[in-house]
């Protein structure tokens, strides 16, 4: 298991070139210290597992790793189902003619969704659709404890909580953070 800061497995989500429709998510809080733990799963690419924090109100650190290649039947029934919540993985625009395309893109969906009877799901799909998102997808997301599904992916990829957990305290206390900030 290789343990990298957040952004580089993000990195490695963004590029795959998996149906980005197909990703889903499990967060909350972490089961010890400060921070959230949060798990992204295709059925293409495999399972990831970040723990990040807010280092204050502007930075969050955090680490993360590939905890499977696949996801398999054991795992599959704690990620979300279509009609949960929502999340989305967005790489930077990278000139300001494509932020100009993007926002054209944006506007046309909206504009089309508000013309137009819609669901809330048709509205996130075409507005994913319009960004070019490399993933999204349902999420379940519990912001003030560990859900049932958090918790038995945490039971799941116990030698990676372990690691994980140490490498992100590693990084608390090499903050000087310890609570939060305040």
């Amino acid at each position: 298991m290789r343990v990298r800061d957040w952004r580089a497995v993000l990195e490695d989500v963004t590029e795959s070139d998996a149906d980005p429709s197909e990703w889903r998510a499990v967060g909350g809080d972490r089961s010890s210290g400060i921070g959230e733990d949060l798990y992204l799963g295709h059925p293409a690419v495999g399972v990831y597992q970040l723990k990040t924090y807010a280092k204050n109100p502007f930075e969050v650190r955090g680490v993360g790793t590939q905890v499977a290649r696949q996801v398999d039947d054991e795992v599959q029934p704690l990620f979300p189902a279509e009609g949960s919540g929502h999340f989305g993985v967005q790489s930077p625009v990278e000139s300001e003619d494509e932020a100009e395309e993007v926002g054209k893109n944006v506007e046309s969906v909206l504009e089309a969704h508000a013309d137009a009877p819609t669901s809330p799901e048709a509205l996130f799909e075409d507005v994913m659709g319009a960004l070019d998102s490399p993933a999204y997808g349902p999420l379940s997301y519990d912001e003030y404890d560990r859900s049932e599904p958090l918790t038995g992916l945490a039971g799941t990829f116990e030698e990676a909580e372990k690691v994980l957990d140490a490498e992100l305290d590693d990084l608390v206390d090499e903050d000087e953070v310890n609570r939060g900030f305040e």
